[in-house]
């Protein structure tokens, strides 16, 4: 063991991480990945958008049911998303990962095509096509926490103009990416429902293949950065040395030796990034203590000793999982769009003149399309009068930024419940009731209010969680912080798949089923109410832990 300093502080001498590989970067690269991820979602929406509908239409599920399979397989993708993030900071980069996943992704496209197409047997179409539903699952939840990351990674922080142009980067990425979205609702769904499912799939396909195409042309301007190691295997270390030191009385750093790397082996980048020493779970900065073990020992063990930053890393993470957890309840709201949301519009009179019918997924349009109009006025408009009066150079906070978008959420499943109240006196008055088939003479433009608001709530709560965890996770856990952003719907998915089951069993018991084919009968109101008041306690909730909430502090020294 090397010691060095004449203070309570010891030192190990410690290799430099590996750093960056530098090369161009800035948005010349980015708009190579930009490209690469606008087209991503123009497929994903192309299959999520419509998906509802095609298992309501063409595999004959019940509304519940295809409700039920189109959240789980969101869900799967979420559980992808986190073991992409961790193959990309552990072992093959997200330049690789991004490479492997949407190679993966197009095979899954392709063979949803096929799965369609006549060339395969009419019995085994609906396995096919499920098996090919979690192939694209399993790409996308590969691509997506590394692709964002890693056009994030082409802006130097070192560098004050690039630092500003990062700043506005998550807008503009976000309007790329809606871009792409109401693209696919508004071109691909149309083809889907009136020239063939076969034909949108293959659309869908072909321009996934020209993104990759595009993405690997500027391979040779990226920055990259070289995988670490696992992060969880470090986060593992701390709780475990943390464990295994819980009787030594120090807790506070100014009266205990505390481990830190030697400023002699590390490069000059990883000490200016080393994270600012906090007061939060200080149980874990046991884990930093040399105690009489660690002292007689000639090597250090990770498993009994940690550093400083490594500990302070940890907390990073600790104190954005509550953040994370509160999240979920935007999350629950998004997953409604593409699954209730749709069925009410299939309900409803969507005639355009006496020959043209406006496809029920039409209606996702409309959050793009508020994001597309809201984007340039937040960045230009917005984020500089707030700055002024705020002092923040993002004009408020990603923590802010969420809590607006999370109460937002909650006001769009409030005006979902007031117009399902509407809808079902307009059938009742008219004697739908138990013509489930028959047009509500109501136009789907009652819908369009609740998914304005959620176009604003996804501005503020979606962009916020994307800015806040590329920021605040550790830099070799960025590609995981991507993850647990996208992967945040994946998991509101879940839940809500968990919450129409416990209310189709509890409302069984009262008397009849709340969710039934028949929307005229069913209790769709009652359903949103739920959620609405699911979504007004997590806002409670989330500003108390706002307010616990520390931004992570870089120390220069």
């Amino acid at each position: 063991m090397s010691v060095t300093g004449s203070d309570n502080r010891q030192h190990f001498h410690l290799s430099a991480a590996a750093q960056p590989v530098v090369s161009k970067g800035g948005w010349r690269s980015a708009i190579f990945i930009i490209f690469m991820e606008v087209a991503e979602r123009f497929a994903y929406y192309g299959i999520a958008g419509n998906l509802t509908v095609y298992l309501m239409t063409v595999v004959g599920e019940a509304v519940a049911t295809a409700a039920k399979n189109v959240n789980n397989w969101n869900g799967v993708l979420s559980v992808a998303l986190v073991i992409g993030a961790f193959l990309a900071d552990s072992y093959f980069g997200r330049f690789k990962t991004t490479v492997i996943s949407t190679t993966i992704f197009l095979m899954g496209l392709i063979l949803l095509t096929i799965s369609t197409s006549s060339v395969v047997p009419h019995h085994l179409r609906k396995t096919i096509f499920f098996m090919a539903l979690y192939v694209v699952a399993v790409g996308d939840g590969g691509h997506r926490p590394c692709v964002q990351t890693f056009a994030v990674d082409q802006f130097d922080e070192e560098m004050e103009e690039e630092k500003k142009a990062k700043s506005s980067f998550f807008n503009w990425w976000y309007l790329g990416v809606v871009i792409g979205a109401t693209t696919a609702v508004l071109v691909v769904i149309y083809i889907e429902e009136n020239v063939g499912w076969t034909t949108g799939f293959a659309i869908l396909t072909v321009v996934e293949a020209m993104a990759l195409a595009v993405f690997l042309l500027g391979s040779r301007t990226y920055r990259r950065q070289r995988p670490v190691g696992s992060p969880f295997t470090r986060v593992a270390q701390v709780l475990v040395a943390a464990v295994r030191k819980r009787r030594l009385k120090e807790t506070r750093r100014d009266q205990a030796a505390f481990y830190e790397e030697d400023p002699k082996g590390c490069g000059p980048e990883l000490k200016q990034r080393n994270v600012g020493t906090t007061n939060q779970f200080r149980c874990l900065d046991k884990a930093a203590i040399i105690d009489d073990n660690d002292a007689s020992r000639e090597a250090r063990n990770p498993w009994r000793l940690c550093s400083i930053n490594e500990v302070e890393q940890v907390k990073l993470l600790f104190r954005l999982l509550p953040i994370w957890l509160c999240c979920l309840g935007y999350a629950i709201i998004v997953a409604q769009a593409h699954t209730f949301f749709i069925k009410q519009a299939t309900t409803m009179n969507r005639r355009l003149g006496r020959k043209f019918q406006f496809p029920a997924a039409y209606l996702q349009a409309i959050p793009g399309i508020t994001i597309l109009i809201s984007v340039p006025i937040y960045d230009k408009v917005f984020v500089p009068a707030a700055r002024k009066i705020t002092g923040v150079p993002s004009g408020i906070t990603p923590v802010q930024r969420i809590g607006i978008g999370l109460a937002l959420s909650t006001l769009t499943i409030v005006i979902a419940a007031l117009v399902e109240v509407e809808r079902l006196r307009v059938a009742s008055h008219n004697g739908l009731l138990d013509a489930p088939k028959s047009v509500v003479p109501m136009t789907f433009w009652w819908l369009a209010p609740q998914f304005i608001v959620m176009g604003l709530s996804d501005l503020f709560a979606y962009v916020g969680m994307q800015e806040l965890f590329y920021d605040q996770m550790p830099e070799d856990m960025r590609s995981m912080g991507s993850a647990l952003t996208n992967g945040a719907t994946g998991v509101g998915s879940f839940i809500s798949s968990a919450v129409i089951s416990a209310v189709q069993g509890v409302s069984a018991r009262w008397g009849d089923e709340w969710l039934v084919n028949n929307l005229n009968r069913a209790h769709l109101d009652y359903f949103y109410w739920v959620l609405a008041g699911l979504c007004a306690l997590d806002v409670v909730i989330y500003v108390l832990v706002a307010k616990w909430f520390v931004r992570k502090k870089i120390d220069m020294s």
